[in-house]
């Protein structure tokens, strides 16, 4: 029995003036898999991605969350849908502390009197909960949930938004360009935190230039090229040199009678 993609696009179309960002784009999702989105420079991941999570709206085409359609106006259109993204600026406010952002623009007033009409927060259960999804992501290391962002290391702040998006996503994480800013170590804790996301049943978009990585974590790579979806290859069917000139037209992309490895 064929599975309902989690996100669904078909033909989408994105227009900057004279530029077009994406040239009638298809996009599949399934459950439970990390696709890892590729491209070179300009190919237009960024307006797919956007599309897919409220931040752009497309002068054309179709996105289904489970085989419904949907129109986002908006982010908070798309949170309201599930959808969670961690991107590469991470979006952290590194005075707060770890609860605190955590719970960013999500803030839970205290029940009664004192939260109704002082809106005063319930920091208590804030925090209980922000420690619960930290140790659930294998993240107990940071044990003091009420410190400042900004005393962590890039790794940690990586984890923290991750973390967040994790404990509220409902149909997909997605991630743009997880650990181009970080080292080798923690490099290596985020892969492992993407691989426990996808363990806990949430598929994740892992919008990556980092090959070994991709190669690493991916069930199936989607390779974007000139505005639109060139192809979708398994990683144990390629090398990361194919897919690599599948992105930038040194290789035609495989199709049903296509052997990329038989091209000179």
């Amino acid at each position: 029995m064929m599975q309902t993609p989690v996100i669904q696009a078909r033909g989408l179309v994105k227009r900057y003036g004279t530029v077009t960002a994406l040239n009638h784009a298809d996009f599949d999702l399934m459950p439970g898999e990390i696709l890892a989105v590729i491209g070179d420079n300009g190919a237009g991941k960024s307006s797919l991605i956007k599309a897919l999570n409220g931040a752009v709206i497309p002068d054309q085409g179709e996105i289904l969350i489970n085989g419904s359609p949907v129109k986002f106006k908006s982010p908070i259109d798309a949170r309201k849908a599930g959808i969670e993204t961690v991107y590469q600026s991470l979006a952290l406010s590194p005075a707060l502390s770890i609860a605190d952002n955590l719970f960013l623009g999500r803030e839970r007033r205290s029940q009664g009197f004192l939260g109704k009409f002082f809106r005063k927060l319930d920091e208590r259960s804030m925090k209980a909960e922000a420690r619960e999804a930290l140790s659930s992501l294998g993240l107990a290391t940071i044990q003091n949930i009420g410190q400042a962002v900004e005393t962590l290391s890039g790794g940690q702040r990586q984890a923290i938004a991750v973390a967040r998006a994790a404990a509220f996503a409902k149909s997909v994480v997605i991630m743009d360009e997880p650990t181009a800013a970080l080292g080798v170590k923690e490099s290596r804790k985020v892969l492992e935190l993407i691989l426990e996301v996808r363990s806990r049943g949430l598929p994740v978009v892992l919008i990556s230039h980092n090959m070994p990585h991709v190669f690493e974590v991916a069930d199936r790579i989607h390779i974007h090229r000139l505005g639109q979806r060139a192809c979708v290859i398994k990683p144990s069917d390629y090398t990361m040199s194919d897919a690599v000139a599948i992105m930038t037209g040194a290789a035609p992309a495989p199709g049903p009678t296509t052997d990329i490895h038989a091209v000179a």
